[in-house]
């Protein structure tokens, strides 16, 4: 019987270059400045008293320089004689469990000793009311009693659906702050109803929990501070869309959005919510985000997971080939949490996956009905978060010298595959 090597063996790999893509990116040079500035300017501490317990909700997602920002809010709570104590706020996210999201918050380099603040993590939430059409408002039990709560997170648009306020302070207070009932709620009817409901439960949860601040970030293109902002809790909701705004004109994206192939070296939920950013790979979860920046990709082929997605291949169902390595990665229960919770089951559906990263290239490049594949349009990144310098085929040098924020860094070289680098090292050693 032939083998899937035999029939790909011929399928040619173009030779590579190395691009550097050039975006407007404002940068705060000294972030924990910049966040003892926007705390003394928003005049926010006067609403703490001495003596009282502040809960600091910390998200999953990763925000630029979290730990100095998290570590920086407590010492800023401290100089009010009150006692900080940091809650995860990541929904269902770290296996659903607080040990999990303990070990999530430590991936993001936040713990007791980093932050100088004692970590209190429980999946226990109280029920704060219900919305007009039944669905439970949910508050983490150690946040909600505490005397203060104060919310951190980075302002950008979500990958599943359009709206004045999407991924930021709002929907950490609605679905992270709700642990997995929280998520589950918002999420159950789907997509389409999340601008709706994400800001409603905030606006309940705002009116029944102590929440006295958010303190937002939003981010250039190369994933750096560009913006701190403490916002007064009555605030928060009008402050985002603004934010929002500004937040989606720094987005990043891929110069050349056109392609027959593209490689993704990593996958993980510290890179997206998704896995991987539907702006950079054209793949959208749901119908109800509108592609912004025109990107479309014949073929998508993930090479790896990133370690600190612990086998949380969620995203996954939105390329079309992987490697063995990913699917022996994978940690089943982990992204079948997020799915569920979600309602959005095609992210964690598998792709064909080949035993090596070539052939699983090469399984792209063949099944992309380029009629002369020596043309073949492929680019290859590290992440989606990680678009500074990436790799484009020899066919799309003439197009990439015409766009005048794109720097060719290299001539023309063979596609590297590290699993046979690694082969190749380990034959050098026998």
């Amino acid at each position: 019987m032939e083998k899937i090597e035999d029939l790909l063996k011929d399928t040619p790999v173009p030779r590579m270059i190395k691009i550097r893509q050039n975006f407007k990116a404002p940068e705060i040079k000294d972030t924990a400045e910049a966040v003892r500035h926007a705390i003394l300017e928003a005049g926010v501490l006067s609403r703490i008293k001495e003596g009282d317990r502040v809960a600091i909700a910390v998200g999953s997602r990763g925000v630029a320089d979290i730990p100095i920002i998290v570590k920086e809010t407590v010492k800023a709570v401290k100089t009010v004689s009150a006692f900080p104590f940091i809650v995860p706020a990541m929904g269902s996210h770290g296996g659903a469990n607080s040990e999990g999201q303990i070990q999530v918050l430590k991936d993001l380099g936040i713990t007791e000793e980093s932050v100088l603040a004692p970590i209190h993590s429980s999946m226990s939430v109280e029920e704060i009311g219900k919305l007009d059409n039944g669905l439970g408002v949910f508050v983490d039990s150690y946040a909600f009693h505490a005397d203060k709560i104060i919310v951190i997170n980075r302002i950008k648009q979500h990958t599943a659906f359009d709206g004045p306020v999407e991924s930021g302070l709002m929907k950490m207070i609605t679905i992270g702050l709700g642990k997995r009932k929280g998520a589950d709620s918002a999420h159950k009817y789907g997509f389409g109803h999340m601008a709706k409901h994400v800001p409603e439960m905030a606006r309940m949860i705002l009116s029944k929990a102590p929440i006295i601040f958010g303190l937002a970030t939003i981010e250039n293109a190369y994933d750096r501070p560009a913006k701190i902002i403490a916002i007064p809790a009555e605030k928060i909701e009008e402050t985002e869309q603004e934010l929002l705004l500004e937040a989606k004109a720094l987005m990043p994206r891929l110069l050349i959005n056109k392609m027959d192939v593209l490689v993704v070296d990593e996958v993980g939920k510290d890179i997206s919510g998704s896995g991987m950013d539907p702006q950079m790979t054209g793949r959208y979860p749901t119908p109800f985000k509108k592609n912004t920046t025109g990107t479309e990709a014949g073929r998508v082929v993930i090479l790896g997971l990133t370690n600190k997605t612990h086998g949380n291949a969620n995203g996954i169902g939105f390329a079309d080939i992987i490697t063995r390595k990913v699917f022996d990665a994978i940690e089943w229960e982990k992204g079948y949490f997020n799915a569920v919770t979600s309602t959005v089951v095609n992210a964690v559906k598998v792709p064909m996956f080949l035993p090596n990263e070539k052939l699983a290239v090469q399984a792209g490049i063949k099944t992309s009905n380029v009629a002369d594949l020596n043309q073949v349009r492929v680019v290859r990144i590290k992440n989606t978060l990680d678009v500074k310098e990436i790799w484009i085929s020899e066919s799309l040098l003439p197009e990439a010298m015409e766009i005048e924020e794109i720097d060719v860094l290299s001539k023309p070289a063979k596609m590297f595959f590290a699993d046979e680098y690694v082969n190749e090292m380990e034959r050098s050693h026998d």
